[in-house]
């Protein structure tokens, strides 16, 4: 595992200014670049506790769930994504994560949203409320493509991209 950390130490840095997550088959952090940290403001404490879940971290109401200015659209997204997941791996684990994630209320948030992202949908914005500005974001994920151990089979990299000019420089100015 040394040379497999080595690399993703590298590609986390790389990445830098802009926020990079490893996670793994259950969504828990394993390793994030310190552009990441701005995810985690203002996070209540019992949320960042081992292990730390990046899913629950991205819809909690007193997460990031609190900050989406698109909540609707990027929640149909993730739950989606979980659900589609859950099914395809029968892991009960990421069946039970969809399900509490599904039962956050975010009062006078309208979940009900016109368009739903789907198949034809290049990518889904991220638009966070950061202070006075708003991050506009979209992320890549990436896996290890010939991996030879089952543990790095299960990583995933995400990796956050600005949006527009406006994000980068914040990121920029933050570094």
């Amino acid at each position: 595992m040394g040379v497999i950390r080595q690399a993703l130490d590298k590609i986390l840095a790389g990445h830098e200014p802009y926020p990079a997550v490893v996670v793994d088959a259950t969504w828990n952090l394993v390793a994030a670049n310190a552009a990441a940290a701005m995810f985690m403001e203002g996070v209540p404490e019992e949320l960042l506790r081992e292990p730390v879940n990046v899913m629950r971290l991205s819809l909690h109401p007193q997460a990031m769930g609190g900050r989406l200015l698109n909540l609707a659209e990027v929640r149909a997204h993730l739950l989606h994504q979980l659900r589609r997941q859950a099914e395809m791996s029968g892991n009960g684990q990421l069946a039970e994560l969809h399900d509490e994630l599904a039962s956050y209320t975010y009062p006078g948030v309208d979940l009900n949203v016109a368009h739903v992202p789907g198949p034809a949908d290049i990518l889904v914005p991220l638009r966070i409320a950061a202070g006075d500005r708003v991050l506009s974001m979209f992320t890549t994920i990436a896996t290890f493509g010939t991996p030879v151990d089952v543990t790095v089979s299960e990583l995933a990299i995400e990796t956050f991209w600005p949006s527009d000019e406006e994000t980068a420089a914040a990121f920029r100015k933050n570094a």
